[in-house]
């Protein structure tokens, strides 16, 4: 069931964590899995400690994998069809979020070796681990590998100039261009790193997804903003990713600052 209204939270991924048993079994595979949690922490490491950029560690995988499952959910209720279910990848529902839950998971481990590539060194880290989550899930040899190179697929795509290919694909990387309010920069600042992306990221109070009453465009992004400096994450972060993520004509944007709301995508 989708809420009328939620925001991209670690605490999103519960939600449908708790739904499914599948879906909980898999999440559970990935957090007690040492090498998983180590190449996030190193990830974290090499992209905050050392580059002072924003999070990549575990809290922004949680993050991206609840609003993916959630956008799953959204797109499910209007109608659109799963790409993964079309070319017979998936047989059901279940297993298309699975693969986006491993998806979102995996999409920054590249950045444990480092930020340049990251997505391109992500899927050669990733191929072994995806191959034994999925055999631990009690996939089929054939079924794992479908679905391993779709995994594959997702984490190379979130790349900004590279084109998604399904609509998970582009699931996975507007998710993760939605983990954008002011806690993931709050480190880096702290740190001593003050640029535009880290004063637009704390600009960002909270980002909800909805349901929308349009179904040619059943996604609403809503970003609540303290000032117009949180412009700057939408154009430098999301927008990019929306325009190679397949789903630009899914969705619409909405900012609202100074509790007026305003309609930022598509312009009109």
């Amino acid at each position: 069931m989708v809420e009328t209204m939620v925001t991209v939270s670690p605490d999103l991924l519960y939600k449908h964590v708790n739904a499914f048993s599948i879906i909980r079994k898999a999440y559970q595979i990935l957090e007690n899995d040492l090498e998983i949690i180590e190449l996030l922490k190193m990830s974290n490491i090499m992209a905050v400690s050392r580059l002072k950029y924003n999070d990549h560690g575990i809290i922004h995988a949680r993050v991206v994998a609840g609003a993916a499952l959630e956008l799953i959910d959204i797109l499910s209720n209007a109608g659109v069809e799963m790409t993964y279910i079309r070319d017979g990848i998936a047989g059901g529902i279940d297993e298309v979020k699975i693969a986006v839950l491993i998806s979102s998971y995996l999409h920054d481990i590249g950045n444990s070796i480092h930020r340049v590539n990251h997505e391109l060194l992500g899927v050669l880290i990733s191929r072994n681990i995806v191959d034994r989550i999925l055999l631990r899930l009690g996939f089929d040899r054939r079924k794992a590998i479908d679905m391993r190179q779709e995994i594959l697929h997702n984490i190379y795509a979130s790349d900004y100039n590279v084109q998604c290919l399904s609509i998970e694909c582009g699931i996975v990387k507007i998710s993760d261009g939605l983990d954008m309010a002011e806690g993931r920069a709050r480190i880096p600042y702290r740190l001593g790193k003050l640029d535009m992306h880290s004063i637009s990221a704390l600009s960002i109070r909270k980002v909800d997804i909805e349901l929308s009453q349009d179904y040619k465009r059943p996604i609403n992004i809503i970003i609540y903003m303290n000032e117009a400096a949180g412009l700057f994450q939408l154009e430098a972060v999301l927008i990019p990713k929306i325009k190679s993520s397949g789903l630009e004509s899914l969705l619409n944007i909405y900012i609202n600052v100074d509790s007026k709301s305003i309609k930022y995508y598509p312009k009109e």
